[in-house]
This record gives C-alpha cells, structure tokens and sequence, in this order.
C-alpha cells in the first residue's frame, strides 16, 4: 500500500472510530438541546442541512451521514422539495427507514404560494420522505416584496398549510429567507395583521451578517418578543465567509449558537464535516463580549459591502428566480 492511500485509510479509520465512540456516549455527552420557541419541541443545538444531502455522487455515503448524525444526537434535519430535484428529500427518506424516523425532528419546505401549488408539493414531500407527517414545514425563499400578501392572500399558500395541520401531516409552520430582513419583518406584520404567529423563522445568522443588511439586528429581536424559534442557517455563508480568511469554521458556528438560536443549520457533504459541527456543538460555551467584539472586529472589514454574504446580493441562490413556475 503507497503512503498518500495508507494515510488515506488511516484518516477515515481514525473518523469512524471518533464517531463511534461519539455515539457510544450519546447519552452522557449528548449534543446540547434547546427549545424551539413556544412549540416546547427540544431540538439539537446544531441542524443538519438537506441542500448538501442531494449534492454527494454517493446515496449511500449521504444516508449514512444522516444516520450518523442521527445517532449522535443531531435530530434537527433541514430540507426542501426543490433540493436537488428531489434527491436531497429522496435519500432522507430512505436514511429515515429503519426506525430513524422516530429520532428525527423533520423540516422541510415548499415554494408554492398558491394553495394548489403548496398542498400538491406537500404531498410530493411527503411522498419521498416516506412520512404521514412533517414536524414543521415552512414557505421557502420568502424573497419578494410581494411574498407575503401571495401566502397569506384567499386561495394562497398559507391555506394549504393550515389544513395540512389540521389533517396532522404539519405539526408547525414557518418561513425561510435569505435576501432581506425588511421583507422577513414584513412576513412577520402580515402574519400577525391575519392573528397567525409563525411558529418558527430561519434566516442567515453569521459573523457577516451584523455588519450589512442585518437578520440579526432587524429580525432576531422580534422572534425573540414573540418567543418563536429561531432557525440559523448559513453560518459559513455556503462557504463564502471561509473564503474571506476571517474566521474559522468553528469560529462561525459557535458565533451563531452564541445567539438567541433554536438550531444553528449546516450542510455536511462528508463524514469530516459531519465530524466538525459535531465537535463544534460539544464544544460550544457562551461566548463573552471580548469574544464577540473580536470576532465582529475581525469580519467588519471583508463584510461591508456584502460580497460574501451574495444571497443577500445576487440571485446566485435564489431558486424561485430561475423557476418561477415553482410559485405556482
């Protein structure tokens, strides 16, 4: 055997053994737990990502990484019925067989803003994850001005969630953004103005995102007010914010579990970054002002402008934009 493939051998050895011992003290070291707002559901301080899931050329490497991070106390798992084409819903049905389901908080989300629309993606959804029930579904890429009148509007989207709750295939209901938190805060309004508060919003928490066009000044608080659970995602900015070499990937998610999070959400492509927002969760601790005035210190510069948070900048990541007909 030649040195790089022994080395090779080696490090996945090395991981698994990690993982195992990991799991063998699930119960003892558990991943810290927090409560998703008023729902009173306990969920893992760290959420795995379902957009990643679909991205892996192996199925059975991305089942394992769902079950791997099931068995070591991630129970929160994130996805979407655009993800992939379905893929990433597909294989996280098949991780879920097996007696999986019953370990797993499970979100996903939908883009149909008509009911016709949402009540049909519910339906695909459900179908590949092979469940009668989604623990909380939510409207994704509420990016558009617009948004929010369209869900909440006769015959929109929001009625097609609320009868899936009453029919017990939603448990909770949420929204997604990643482009504005003026349109989050209108969400929220509009909501409110129709007596419906969402049980639970997600939106990018990151060590850039204080700096420029802020969820976590503009929206956090509010959530807070209303004690709805707060779902952090992108805190490496889909790898964005790792290529401004301002902060490290621990840095990044221990920033966003420092805040008033339910989940902090991250995709994991690989058993080594599955690896990493494990250790990161166990080895999270309260960050002190200092802490935090350096990191913020740190990212000011890079952050200004928004070049690497381009979700909020671009339509690079905005799925709806280049397939409108998702809207319904």
């Amino acid at each position: 055997m030649d040195r790089r493939r022994f080395l090779q051998t080696a490090a996945v050895t090395t991981l698994m053994t990690t993982l195992a011992k990991n799991r063998a003290h699930a119960e003892t070291n558990a991943i810290p737990m927090r409560t998703l707002g008023r729902s009173g559901e306990k969920v893992s301080i760290v959420g795995l990502g379902g957009y990643h899931i679909g991205m892996q050329q192996d199925e059975a490497e991305s089942i394992r990484i769902i079950r791997t991070a099931l068995d070591n106390g991630i129970n929160f798992l994130d996805n979407c019925w655009d993800y992939n084409n379905g893929q990433s819903e597909i294989r996280m049905g098949k991780a879920l067989r097996d007696g999986y389901r019953q370990k797993a908080f499970l979100m996903t989300k939908i883009d149909g803003r008509t009911k016709q629309a949402a009540a049909q993606q519910l339906e695909e959804s459900l179908r590949r994850l092979q469940t009668d029930r989604i623990d909380l579904l939510q409207f994704h890429e509420v990016i558009r001005d617009t948004d929010p009148a369209r869900i909440f509007a006769a015959g929109g989207g929001m009625e097609a969630a609320l009868e899936a709750k009453k029919q017990g295939k939603v448990r909770y209901i949420g929204f997604t953004g990643h482009k504005s938190p003026d349109i989050h805060f209108k969400m929220l309004e509009v909501a409110f103005a129709h007596d419906f508060t969402f049980d639970a919003v997600q939106m990018p928490l990151n060590v850039m995102d204080a700096h420029f066009e802020s969820f976590e000044k503009k929206v956090l608080p509010v959530l807070v007010k209303h004690n709805i659970g707060v779902l952090g995602m992108k805190p490496m900015g889909d790898k964005l914010i790792l290529n401004s070499k301002t902060a490290t990937p621990v840095e990044c998610l221990h920033y966003a579990m420092n805040l008033p999070t339910s989940v902090v959400i991250t995709g994991c492509d690989s058993m080594q970054i599955l690896q990493q927002a494990i250790d990161a969760a166990h080895s999270f601790r309260p960050l002190g002002p200092a802490e935090v005035s350096s990191l913020l210190a740190k990212t000011a510069p890079a952050a200004g402008k928004g070049e690497f948070e381009r979700y909020k900048t671009s339509h690079d990541f905005d799925g709806t934009y280049h397939n409108p007909q998702w809207l319904g």
